[in-house]
């Protein structure tokens, strides 16, 4: 059967990314290959249960939504989440795809809008970086960095221009690391250098706390 096994499945407001504020549904997926020292999903990591595609899909249905979110973990470590995001763009929903950008997301439906990780230094996990996803982006995927320090934020300018993400991308995000590096500072940087970013807070974690399911 196409089954998936999912942590949690909720409504809430999107928290970051192009449709930061709207609400949205999340389908979160289990495990994930990586361990970033920021992480704030390790409870994907393991357990969560099986459920049927044809399942998740009606469970979405019922929340009427706009948007969902396909995240993780790391959902593409589990090859039947290409045909949830299929099935997902077909019922008409705007659909989005958080990847950690160690992935090939080469087969993700075009209809899906990615918003692709790139492991900073300090997150611990840049060298798994699978930089031949960057000439697979479309001009409505996203690219997002999580910025732990000066040395992060250095290494991601760097990153934008070596590989011209502000011409292949409509969004490079930065996010600061919670906990770990102050918004203000991060803020700070991005007008001192003038880059062309978006600066992201995570909303969610501003309303509710740092938590599952919202």
């Amino acid at each position: 059967m196409n089954n998936l096994r999912i942590t949690e499945l909720f409504y809430s407001l999107q928290g970051e990314a192009r449709t930061s504020g709207r609400p949205t549904v999340f389908v979160r997926l289990t495990g994930c290959p990586l361990r970033c020292q920021y992480c704030d999903s390790e409870y994907a990591f393991h357990g969560g249960q099986q459920q049927s595609i044809d399942d998740i899909c009606t469970e979405v249905a019922g929340y009427k939504p706009r948007y969902v979110t396909v995240t993780g973990g790391e959902p593409l470590a589990q090859p039947n989440c290409l045909e949830l995001l299929t099935r997902l763009c077909d019922a008409g929903y705007e659909v989005s795809l958080e990847t950690s950008g160690a992935l090939d997301i080469a087969a993700v439906d075009d209809r899906v809008s990615i918003v692709l990780d790139i492991k900073t230094p300090g997150s611990g996990e840049a060298q798994r970086n699978l930089y031949n996803n960057i000439a697979l982006l479309k001009p409505d995927d996203q690219v997002k960095f999580v910025i732990c320090d000066r040395q992060d934020f250095e290494w991601a300018r760097f990153k934008i221009s070596e590989y011209q993400l502000n011409d292949k991308t409509t969004e490079v995000l930065f996010s600061a690391s919670f906990d770990q590096l102050q918004p203000v500072e991060l803020a700070n940087w991005v007008i001192e250098e003038n880059l062309d970013v978006r600066l992201q807070l995570q909303v969610h974690k501003y309303l509710w706390g740092d938590k599952p399911g919202v």
